[in-house]
């Protein structure tokens, strides 16, 4: 119970130095880029089990905009659009495109892949921060495409659940199983 939330916030409190580490790192020395397939499928393959769970506690975008975004945003309100289901698709769809599309010129050398998930960190940290800026600390957070997709596997995940509890009129039945 309350270690477990001790641990929790502690790993929140400081993962942005993961996020600051690797983007400096990673113009250095691009192979490390790989590792950033593990932040990206982590939010995913947690919302199976618990939601956006990982978002809130260990992603460590969220903790750079919580830890120091939040001391200069202007708390202002998300613009609605950002909060769209069709602007977050289309969002998700143009970044992944462009990312499968670098990750297709970049194949063959490890250096050249993980730079490509350097470079989009990076790229997106800088969206991030001038987002939350401009708007709300977690302004990024509504339009981040692992976020969207770990809502969209978490609700697939509820949606599952919720269907086990299936109400059955046995005069209706049709042996469907």
């Amino acid at each position: 119970g309350d270690d477990m939330m001790n641990i929790r916030k502690y790993v929140h409190k400081w993962a942005w130095t993961v996020l600051i580490i690797f983007c400096v790192v990673g113009l250095f020395y691009p192979s490390i880029g790989i590792v950033a397939i593990g932040c990206m499928l982590a939010p995913v393959v947690v919302s199976v089990f618990k939601g956006r769970y990982w978002c809130v506690n260990f992603c460590p975008r969220g903790s750079f905009n919580d830890i120091l975004l939040s001391k200069i945003s202007k708390g202002m309100k998300i613009p609605v659009i950002l909060k769209k289901k069709w602007f977050k698709l289309l969002f998700l769809a143009l970044l992944m495109s462009a990312f499968a599309i670098q990750i297709y010129f970049a194949w063959g050398s490890i250096a050249s892949v993980g730079f490509v998930f350097v470079r989009m960190i990076i790229i997106t940290t800088l969206f991030s921060i001038i987002l939350g800026t401009l708007f709300n600390h977690r302004t990024w957070c509504a339009i981040c495409p692992m976020g969207t997709m770990s809502n969209y596997v978490s609700t697939i995940r509820k949606t599952a659940k919720d269907s086990k509890n299936v109400e059955t009129y046995r005069n209706k039945c049709t042996h469907c199983n």
